[in-house]
């Protein structure tokens, strides 16, 4: 539990999500991705069977999510973070940067020392460079929204 934000933050893999559980997530990702952003894209993309679920709530709500993936799922190079959103009331709290050190920290956790890749909106590559992310190549547009690829070399949160 999160003393900042009293976040309850829980990671599972696919067969251990509850349909409850599901249900959230698949609703928050649609309700920004899709209806706010404007984007119609195939969010189902079979990958979710093969990650493992960060979320956390506050109370029975979901308010940020992420899905980490192993290597060879998304990225041949290494693991990958994606998915990444906070419930639009919960936006200038905080919980978009304490979602981020939650999922680096359990990256690692699950996947050992790897590098980590991101598929970062081009608006957030500031953000994502906090983390010590850096840009790879050009920006490019996927689903019609600006991109960049961004990694972060392989590390060791504990040292």
């Amino acid at each position: 539990m999160s003393e900042l934000l009293k976040i309850n933050w829980q990671c599972k893999s696919f067969s251990e999500l509850t349909s409850f559980e599901l249900y959230d997530l698949l609703q928050l990702r649609n309700e920004v991705f899709v209806v706010e952003q404007n984007c119609v894209y195939q969010d189902c993309d079979g990958k979710d069977k093969k990650a493992f679920h960060l979320s956390g709530y506050k109370e029975n709500n979901l308010m940020a999510y992420a899905r980490l993936l192993p290597k060879g799922v998304s990225y041949f190079e290494g693991v990958s973070i994606g998915r990444i959103v906070t419930s639009p009331s919960w936006r200038g709290t905080g919980i978009g940067k304490e979602l981020m050190k939650v999922a680096l920290s359990r990256i690692e956790k699950l996947f050992g020392e790897e590098t980590i890749i991101i598929s970062a909106q081009a608006h957030l590559v500031e953000f994502y460079s906090n983390f010590g992310f850096m840009e790879e190549g050009k920006k490019y547009f996927e689903d019609g929204i600006p991109h960049v690829l961004m990694k972060k070399p392989i590390h060791k949160l504990s040292q």
